[in-house]
């Protein structure tokens, strides 16, 4: 099931801010700017004054489009007195586009809506899933290529001369980043990271006899669908490995290992299993894939095997009478997982540096979350075989321990080296440019990637051509939106993780959102991750979308869809699932905690943004919500739950701790979440107010004078921008500021607003002509009429400017407690044997690895440690955070 895009609910008043913006000029300076340099503006304080007071004055006056209801029959006039908008806005009488539709959130919606089809969408699942493009490759690099394209040419960015590639860490890269808040039109670029990786260079697994020679060899081919062209073309394109698998040649005895999970081997060596110098077969599921092989390592095994088995496969299998893939659903004996075998609950990314970019020149180390021992992904036909050396696998002898008759040589070779990989990345400026939305999506796959991650490469096309419609219609969002195409997530998260790392300080002062999509399409249920602050957003925005194939339902109802296929489930597969469905009292059924396993990883679990794996409308409302849809509360409410979890743990076990504080401090935060709801509704509802009185004064007196309009909108922004002490001349400091991307000199924001000749003849005339008077009480400026004889005075004298000041700083101050609330929970000091991890409200589980464990310190030190002083030393710092958090966005 794909769903691209879907209705927006719109804000019945559309908010638009001026621009506050420097452009990137094509200096050629290439000095590298520093945070120092960005952060070189005014003081704190005026500069949250500044900006409040632009964003107040911009929302009210550009309402003047309110005028389009008695002028629709002379737009010539209309554009002339629009010109005086923001870039955005800008409307041309001749535009083939109604006047009508650019302000009318209906017609916007029914734009965005009617830009996906299938037609384009099935192209460009075609373009990409045809050819294989792991990372690193020339067919990866190619494609991100094609993506970067994409981003030109439906965002109407010139292409430069020079391609647009940066290495990390180089001034163009470094400023393609931190310059995001002073563009003023799109711009796209892709970013060069160097991470270590490996390709597979030969492999082999055989059966040896008493002689040592082979008895039986594995094909170790995967040959899924014969009749399919380019399957049948790319066969052996890739091998099958492990990606950052150890390179070796092993002999052993073969032991069944289950799952491989930490209770799997527990029960083991408990039973008086001896793992050393063993190769231990597992099969895939319940937790990552190299965390199967690091439990093996760590209990002397020298190898590992995993396939993939039917048994995981629900009533989709061969005994219940499907044929197998191709000529039906069912399981391909033949089919292979590939994946990388990184410790990936330790820490993701470039195992070679770990909690710094990987650039081209990085000083590496070995790195400690990658396996010792080698290991091969093998077919379930494969798999077979081998257990015809071991004896049965059923469920009464699941771990009996037994060793295969015949030893096992297993041969892993790769080519371990450090290679490019390339991060396509696109931003649309908003009007507040210091909250960013951001919306990604990883490119590479292991061979085709026709579901993962192409059926969200795919979705993520189709988004990107429906805001381009919508760019070019006039509309621009009230945040920035920044997107992402990852590379090499694969391997385990390398080009999100690189990039978050490279930006760390610019995404926690900038980023209130991360949306990802990874495999769009693959079954019939819905499925959904995300922090508790999202989950209330995600249902409402799902339960607005029709479901794809059947009449009168939404997507949310396919939250509990099982598809069309029936019969008999593997027993152990039905506990297991039973087990997992577990529903909180606080919870919001069908969005589950993330863990980690993709792209959103570092975000939330290191530098603490709120994620949801949902795209569609979540990032258009994101953009232009007045008030950020965070909900504090559920989040807050949730807590309950983890604690809950804990409680239940610490029961069963001999000593446990005193949970009592921390409970209620939980509360206290609740009731603080609580009191943020309150405030943050008044506080739109105020500026909705001020906003609705303004229009009213204005279409009560634009009939007097419309020109006046114009002329007072530039006087008032050039005035407002001086009196807080924005340099309205292009500085040799401004100029240097960012390096270019290539964008032209002659930008028009340096003219500031068409028609608007900010800091020339009106700046003057406005500094002349206009006083500045103080409200009695809050000394916020109010400024009066150039001419106070005049109507425009007429229009604004009831709604002083102090009181949007006001009411924006309002709105300001909610969304900043509520964009930082997540980061709340992270600690510097991080989670005990990762500090990668520093997120103490969730976390990947440490023997998990895709799993979410929820108050992962705690909960650990009594299930892995069980350690009675280490669970009270985790419980009293994590009520420390939240006792700082409740005290940070306290009202």
């Amino acid at each position: 099931m794909v769903v691209v895009l879907d209705a927006m609910d719109y804000d019945e008043a559309r908010l638009i801010e001026v621009d506050i913006e420097q452009p990137l000029l094509a200096s050629g300076d290439t000095s590298k700017p520093t945070t120092p340099q960005l952060e070189q503006r005014l003081p704190q304080r005026g500069r949250w004054i500044m900006r409040a007071g632009l964003i107040a004055l911009a929302l009210s006056l550009v309402r003047i489009a309110g005028m389009k209801q008695n002028a629709k029959n002379n737009p010539e006039q209309l554009s002339s007195i629009l010109d005086g908008c923001p870039n955005g806005l800008s409307i041309q009488a001749n535009s083939e586009i109604p006047l009508a539709s650019l302000l009318d959130p209906e017609k916007a919606e029914k734009l965005f809506l009617s830009v996906p089809s299938t037609k384009s969408a099935f192209a460009a699942s075609r373009q990409y899933a045809t050819h294989p493009h792991i990372a690193g490759s020339v067919e990866d690099y190619e494609d991100a290529k094609v993506i970067l394209d994409l981003f030109q040419t439906q965002f109407d960015i010139p292409a430069p001369e020079d391609e647009p590639i940066f290495s990390a860490g180089t001034p163009e890269s470094r400023s393609a980043t931190l310059g995001i808040p002073f563009l003023s039109s799109p711009q796209a670029w892709i970013d060069v990271y160097y991470p270590f990786m490996n390709v597979p260079l030969n492999r082999s697994l055989e059966i040896l006899d008493s002689d040592g020679n082979v008895a039986w060899a594995a094909d170790l081919v995967e040959d899924g669908d014969p009749g399919d062209p380019e399957a049948a073309k790319y066969r052996d394109a890739v091998p099958t490995f492990h990606g950052l698998s150890k390179d070796g040649e092993v002999e052993g005895e073969l032991v069944y290992v289950n799952y491989g999970t930490k209770e799997d081997y527990d029960e083991l060596v408990a039973s008086g299993t001896n793992l050393t110098g063993k190769i231990v077969i597992a099969r895939y599921g319940e937790i990552f894939r190299g965390l199967k092989i690091k439990g093996a390592e760590e209990r002397g095994a020298i190898g590992a095997l995993i396939y993939s088995d039917p048994r995981d496969d629900g009533a989709v299998t061969v005994e219940n009478g499907y044929a197998p893939y191709p000529a039906g659903p069912a399981h391909n004996p033949t089919a292979v997982q590939r994946g990388s075998v990184q410790f990936i609950s330790i820490y993701p990314g470039d195992p070679t540096t770990p909690g710094y970019p990987a650039y081209e020149n990085s000083t590496r180390t070995e790195g400690t979350n990658k396996p010792s021992i080698p290991s091969l992904p093998i077919s379930w036909q494969n798999a077979e075989r081998l257990f015809e050396e071991i004896g049965s696998i059923s469920e009464n002898t699941l771990l009996s321990g037994q060793t295969s008759k015949r030893k096992v040589k297993l041969v892993n070779h790769v080519d371990d080296k450090v290679m490019p990989i390339w991060n396509t990345m696109a931003v649309i400026p908003g009007h507040i440019k210091d909250e960013v939305v951001m919306v990604g999506c990883h490119r590479d796959a292991w061979v085709m990637g026709g579901a993962d991650p192409t059926s969200g490469t795919v979705s993520l096309h189709e988004v990107i051509r429906g805001f381009g419609a919508l760019l070019r219609s006039g509309w621009k969002p009230l945040r920035t939106i920044v997107f992402a195409s990852w590379d090499a997530e694969e391997y385990g998260l390398v080009g999100s993780t690189e990039w978050g790392e490279d930006f760390g300080d610019w995404i926690k002062d900038h980023v209130v959102a991360y949306l990802q999509i990874d495999i769009a399409a693959s079954g019939s249920r819905f499925n959904v991750q995300a922090s508790p602050s999202l989950s209330q957003l995600i249902v409402k925005t799902a339960k607005d979308i029709p479901h794809p194939t059947k009449e009168d339902q939404t997507l949310w109802d396919a939250v509990n869809d099982n598809g069309p296929f029936e019969g008999a489930i593997d027993h152990g597969y039905q506990e297991r699932y039973d087990s997992k469905r577990v529903v909180s009292k606080n919870g919001v059924p069908g969005v589950s905690p993330v863990g980690s396993g993709s792209d959103f990883t570092v975000f939330l679990q290191h530098l603490g943004v709120a994620v949801a794996q949902n795209l569609g409308l979540l990032a258009l409302r994101f953009a232009d919500a007045i008030i950020l849809p965070l909900n504090t509360t559920q989040y807050a409410l949730e807590l309950d739950d983890y604690l809950d979890v804990v409680e239940e743990i610490s029961l069963a076990q001999a000593e446990s701790p005193d949970l009592s504080a921390l409970r209620r401090s939980i509360k206290n935060l609740q009731k603080a979440s609580f009191a943020l709801d309150a405030e943050k509704e008044e506080a739109e509802a105020r500026l909705r107010e001020l906003l609705d009185e303004m229009r009213k004064n204005i279409l009560r007196s634009h009939k007097k004078d419309m020109h006046r309009h114009r002329k007072l909108w530039c006087r008032m922004r050039s005035f407002v921008m001086r009196f807080f002490g924005f340099n309205t001349s292009p500085s040799h400091h401004d100029k240097n500021h960012v390096h270019s991307l290539n964008m032209p000199s002659s930008s028009s924001s340096y003219r500031g607003i068409q028609g608007c000749n900010v800091g020339g003849e009106d700046a003057r005339s406005a500094e002349e002509g206009v006083e500045v008077e103080l409200a009695p009480h809050n000394r916020h400026p109010h400024v009066p009429s150039p001419d106070r004889k005049g109507s425009a005075h007429h229009s604004y004298n009831h709604v002083p400017i102090h009181k949007f000041i006001r009411a924006a700083k309002r709105v300001r101050r909610a969304n900043k407690k509520l964009s930082s609330y997540e980061r709340g929970f992270i600690s510097e000091d991080g989670i005990k044997d990762r500090e990668w991890y520093l997120h103490l409200g969730v976390a990947p589980g440490k023997w998990l690895g895709y799993g979410a464990t929820t108050l992962p310190g705690l909960t650990e030190a009594l299930t892995i440690e069980q350690n009675l002083t280490l669970a009270v030393y985790e419980a009293g710092r994590l009520q420390a955070l939240i006792d700082k958090l409740t005290a940070e966005i306290h009202i």
